[in-house]
């Protein structure tokens, strides 16, 4: 079967390399794709906000999946001019996305069908705003409502960052995704991320994965698109677990009482709160970098799964897991998550790709002409290991970050610290 997978992050690259392994696969294009590769993967130049030309060259292919990585073309409703024509879509449509593309419709729903969540208001007038903030005092959370690459939050500690945060969405900071703003109670507690595959009925959950979003040690500095992360997540409690599964389960069924078709992932970003597990999120597509410490510890085909997805079939399927822990680093420009340059070459990722269980995914890269691998993004690769042991995975993605260089690499050496120190390590 030949496969369109849309995206050129990190998240694309480790889903093509899990692709690639399906006897199924054929050949699979990724538009646009990066300076990474998998075996039978080729990148081409598709303008994937252009629906028709997408539709056009699905048909000419002879695509028999399309795979929708990224927010922006899921809430633009390419996965619903897809299905339109009958090709098998993996990702939901418009309505479905609106649950990553506007934060207001997303607490509103979980306010209606009594999904545990942080009090909030959404606002479209600053001056409310500010009111609101006024009366809630600090510490609070302010977010733009809509697609901001990860960036559109703000933990303000004291009252003039929160003023800031509110005031920047207003004046255009994030464009059209910060013209309504929700601010929030501040949760507290460690986060966790459960993932589900869902056909719209069947909910199947993937191993939780830990992030780390802030850009400096020690959880420190603006709040990126994600520094690395790590799976599976010892601090979660069985009965926490079915909590959130349980959760995700309700939102599954609240969509469908909606009458929206959701087919793909659904990510829930949870707070284990005293209280128990809260949503922090929801985003309706994979994590990123999740997904590279998610699909390395996949032992089920995941051709099969997106398949049985995308047509309904999801019931009475199973998946099969690694046993291993895995560690995910990123490596990042110097200066992310502000400004930073681009065009720097990069070395040393066959020497880190041959330790034992180390693999890396390409996030922002690109080939030149002249064949040379050089930065294309603010956040370049994913160093990602498998272990025996936590420690042992840790160790090796540690090891193969110092195989690789390119000028002002950028990168936490904190990836994981805490995981073994229990709960005391967020108190």
């Amino acid at each position: 079967m030949n496969i369109l997978v849309i995206g050129n992050g990190g998240r694309e690259h480790a889903i093509v390399s899990s692709l690639s392994l399906s006897a199924d696969t054929e050949t699979i294009f990724v538009a646009p794709g990066n300076g990474g590769k998998a075996p039978g993967s080729e990148n081409v130049a598709l303008d994937v906000s252009d629906h028709d030309a997408v539709i056009d060259f699905a048909k000419r292919n002879q695509v028999g999946l399309v795979v929708i990585g990224p927010e922006a073309p899921l809430v633009a409703g390419l996965a619903d001019a897809v299905r339109a024509i009958g090709i098998p879509c993996f990702g939901p449509g418009a309505a479905g996305a609106q649950l990553e593309g506007s934060k207001k419709f997303s607490k509103e729903l979980m306010c209606r069908y009594g999904i545990p969540t942080a009090a909030y208001g959404s606002f479209t007038d600053k001056a409310e705003a500010l009111a609101y903030l006024k009366d809630v005092g600090v510490p609070i959370v302010v977010k733009a409502d809509g697609l901001a690459a990860g960036k559109g939050v703000t933990v303000a500690a004291d009252m003039d960052e929160a003023r800031k945060a509110v005031e920047e969405c207003f004046e255009g900071r994030f464009g059209s995704a910060g013209t309504t703003v929700v601010i929030e109670e501040l949760l507290t507690g460690p986060e966790c991320s459960l993932l589900v595959f869902t056909d719209g009925v069947a909910t199947l959950p993937m191993a939780p994965a830990q992030d780390h979003k802030r850009a400096y040690e020690g959880d420190k500095g603006p709040n990126t698109g994600g520094m690395g992360v790590y799976s599976p997540v010892p601090i979660v409690s069985e009965e926490e677990h079915a909590t959130m599964l349980a959760l995700m389960e309700k939102t599954v069924a609240a969509l469908a009482k909606e009458g929206i078709d959701y087919r793909g992932v659904l990510y829930g970003g949870f707070m284990l709160t005293p209280q128990g597990p809260k949503v922090l999120e929801f985003n309706a597509r994979f994590g990123d970098p999740e997904t590279q410490v998610i699909l390395p510890r996949l032992r089920s085909d995941l051709l099969e799964v997106m398949l049985a997805v995308a047509n309904r079939q999801l019931t009475g399927f199973e998946l099969k897991w690694d046993s291993r822990w895995a560690v995910s680093v990123v490596l990042a420009s110097e200066g992310y998550p502000g400004e930073y340059e681009t065009g720097l070459p990069i070395s040393g990722i066959e020497s880190a790709e041959e330790l034992e269980g180390v693999m890396v995914y390409h996030a922002g890269t690109i080939l030149r002409e002249d064949g040379v691998l050089v930065t294309a993004g603010g956040r370049v690769l994913n160093v990602t290991a498998l272990g025996d042991s936590f420690r042992q995975a840790r160790d090796r993605a540690y090891q193969a970050v110092d195989c690789i260089s390119f000028q002002g690499k950028q990168y936490r050496s904190d990836i994981g610290a805490r995981a073994e120190q229990g709960r005391s390590a967020w108190q």
